[in-house]
């Protein structure tokens, strides 16, 4: 790994300096210590050059940071990855808040995750092997609390600690029976009968089937005991299509719940999770079907048809804060804060004005500010916002930028208000848990700094080369933002092959954050410099430049593109010549559709890469799972709206298919069947175009296996190099 060289040739050249210096003439010792230090910094620089898989698998992968609740100690996972066993073993750790005393709290040989701090702070909650379990806050007393058959995640503690919350997967028809469920899996185990029968639609969703089980949210008193199903019926709570997979809160005196459902029939077309609260029983079990047979559930959001999603109740019990989108239909639409009144049902947006999609909601602990992470042109900085503003004032003053230093995530805050606990990363550095300065409100148009401290110190330090960032005028010309992630060691005089990597969604964008799936650093150690554009539809620039790709997918975003790469090579250090362009989903469509019309006169790509693009949208249109998506993006069905169908599939450019192309895919993928890819390859093969198909029997959306992932980079490098690198 780069900063295990690094460290090492760093000692080693220390201790020959010390060796020189004690035996050597001043003179005779400062000519070798030149020449030393010359071949030091030789070795450091070819370690970073150098950097590969085992490298990037190497890479401690640090998450899930949680707060203890006085504020002295940071509970999180890493997950170490086993290449040899095809893994990655997840582990609980705690440090103090100051960055000392790390201590690992669990070991073996399976994963522990979700860590949760009881509300008094001297257990955490956990999962493994499928169920929850507690321990003592120094990872003593490990016990099992739940031991249902259909298996438990995401713990959830009341704040009386007397009850956890958590989601399991079972068959509505049980109604909360576990030796029904147990009974049933049994029975499908060893019926020789494999066949899926369903009658309702979203029956498949990412990699997984789900013709027959729902998600339900339990509770269980936190010693254990029997599991109460508190939203028994045919549905899933929380719809698995919305939300952060938890979604459900305690109310702060532990005598309500708040959950999502979808309330609508066809929830495949349907964007439409709903916030219920319902009552906590009095007692461990309950009548079959007692609350939502009986109505006792309120729905809080029936009036919003968008995504209603991650409810918190505010320290006094007055407000239920949660996120929302107003737009039925559209996954999307801007993300808001809304303010729920529970004694007067009053609904309100916080975020009012706020252009960007609010995300990571947190309080500060006297309850009178609102603290969100949003994504912003590449990064992901903290904002604030009165929990009860002025409307009377002006709008813009109501949110705030208060630390725009780094890409943010997971947000905590200390119960004094003046730091907080998150993730935090960069396109040169993995994740961490970093402790960071709450700044005082900042005046309109400033941010403050501060204290940005590395906790967790799981990784070392990186020799890469420097993130720059890139504007260009793209379709009608608009601003448009991207990165430019270089060779380590880069060298200004040389000229280097460029390779443009483009975003998925279309709704997604390329960030300063470190990632693992298509991580330009591997890109940029082959010799690359790697151009990260982000076109129509990339989040961060506006909710008007997000909307700007929906049934305009070849359009504005495609120009965006090449204006962006037109405008990199014509930097002296990049060679025009030998271009070549990747993408993932829609950026594999936007492969798919650069293909077709590869004749942009100033520029050609050379070789190309598209992963689990789309290909066909007529065919995608009802292979895929999450309809709405399709309605959106091309105003209906291909029935209903022949003419974008027509307008921007890449199939229908099939005879112009030339340039060279490596088409990869999973087979599990439900989100962009594989038949797009085999459809892709095959017009390639008959049009007599170099091409390669590398299918995944055992991936689905992402290639996620670390000797998978490890085999996808090396055929995706063989191929640019093939072209690229000759």
């Amino acid at each position: 790994m780069i900063a295990e060289l690094v460290q090492t040739s760093q000692i080693l050249c220390n201790n020959i300096f010390a060796f020189t210096n004690s035996i050597l003439t001043e003179k005779f010792m400062k000519r070798l210590a030149f020449l030393m230090l010359f071949c030091c910094l030789f070795v450091i620089g070819v370690s970073a050059q150098t950097f590969t898989f085992n490298d990037l698998v190497k890479i401690r992968r640090v998450g899930d940071p949680q707060l203890s609740p006085d504020g002295r100690y940071v509970a999180f996972t890493i997950g170490d990855v086993d290449k040899a066993a095809n893994r990655t073993l997840t582990h609980i750790y705690t440090v103090q808040i100051d960055g000392s005393n790390l201590k690992q709290l669990t070991k073996g040989d399976k994963s522990h995750s979700s860590p949760r701090w009881s509300p008094d702070g001297k257990k955490i909650a956990f999962t493994t092997g499928g169920q929850i379990w507690t321990m003592d806050a120094d990872g003593g007393d490990k016990e099992q609390i739940t031991r249902i058959s259909s298996g438990a995640g995401n713990p959830v503690w009341s704040p009386d600690g007397k009850w956890i919350a958590f989601n399991s997967d079972v068959y509505p028809e049980c109604n909360g029976n576990d030796e029904c469920n147990a009974k049933k899996d049994a029975e499908a185990d060893s019926s020789k009968v494999k066949a899926i029968v369903t009658e309702r639609l979203l029956y498949r969703h990412w990699v997984e089937w789900r013709d027959r089980k729902r998600t339900h949210v339990f509770i269980v008193e936190s010693g254990g005991g029997s599991a109460t199903d508190m939203t028994q019926g045919d549905f899933d709570s929380p719809p698995y299509a919305a939300g952060t997979g938890v979604d459900y809160a305690f109310s702060p005196d532990s005598k309500e719940i708040a959950v999502l459902r979808n309330p609508d029939k066809i929830e495949a077309i349907s964007t439409n999770s709903d916030i219920y609260v319902l009552p906590l029983p009095t007692f461990t079990r309950m009548p079959v079907n007692m609350f939502w047979k009986d109505r006792t559930p309120k729905n809080i959001t029936v009036a919003n048809k968008g995504y209603d999603v991650s409810p918190l109740y505010t320290p006094d019990g007055k407000y239920i804060l949660f996120r929302s989108q107003s737009r039925a239909g559209f996954e999307a639409d801007r993300w808001r804060i809304m303010r729920y009144n529970r004694q007067t049902g009053e609904t309100v947006e916080l975020t009012r004005g706020f252009d960007q999609q609010a995300d990571d909601v947190t309080l500060a602990p006297d309850g009178k500010t609102v603290y969100f992470t949003a994504a912003t042109s590449g990064k992901n900085p903290i904002y604030s916002v009165p929990l009860e503003p002025d409307f009377r004032q002006r709008i813009a003053t109501h949110v705030r930028m208060i630390n725009g230093i780094g890409f943010f995530s997971n947000l905590n805050i200390t119960p004094d208000g003046e730091y907080f606990v998150s993730l935090s990363s960069s396109l040169t550095s993995p994740a961490e848990v970093y402790k960071t300065t709450v700044p005082p409100p900042p005046e309109p148009g400033t941010v403050t700094g501060g204290m940005h401290k590395n906790i967790s110190r799981a990784n070392g330090n990186f020799n890469f080369s420097k993130t720059e960032e890139i504007e260009w005028k793209g379709a009608m010309n608009a601003n448009v933002h991207g990165f430019i992630v270089k060779p380590a060691n880069f060298d200004a005089s040389k000229k280097y092959p460029l390779v443009v990597l483009i975003h998925g969604g279309p709704q997604s964008a390329w960030n300063d954050n470190w990632g693992y799936r298509w991580n330009p650093q591997m890109f940029a150690a082959q010799g690359y410099v790697v151009f990260l554009p982000n076109q129509r539809g990339s989040v961060g620039y506006g909710q008007k430049f997000v909307d700007e790709v929906s049934a305009d997918w070849g359009g504005r975003a495609y120009t965006d593109i090449m204006n962006g790469t037109a405008e990199v090579i014509k930097m002296p250090y990049v060679d025009k010549t030998r271009i070549g362009a990747a993408g993932a989903s829609y950026g594999g469509y936007m492969v798919d559709w650069i293909l077709g019309r590869n004749n942009d006169p100033r520029f050609k790509f050379k070789a190309l890469v598209s992963h689990a693009g789309v290909y066909n949208l007529e065919s995608m249109a009802t292979a895929t799972e999450e309809l709405w998506f399709i309605n959106w993006e091309f105003k209906g069905m291909p029935w209903q709206n022949k003419v974008n169908y027509e307008k921007w599939s890449p199939h229908k450019f099939a005879a112009n298919f030339k340039t060279p192309t490596l088409v990869t895919a999973g087979e599990l993928d439900y989100r962009v069947p594989v038949d797009q890819s085999l459809q892709l390859y095959t017009a390639l093969q008959l049009n007599g175009t170099d091409s390669k198909l590398v299918i995944f029997p055992d991936e689905g959306h992402w290639i996620l296996k670390p000797q998978n992932s490890e085999f996808w980079y090396g055929q995706v490098f063989d191929w640019l190099n093939k072209y690229l690198n000759p």
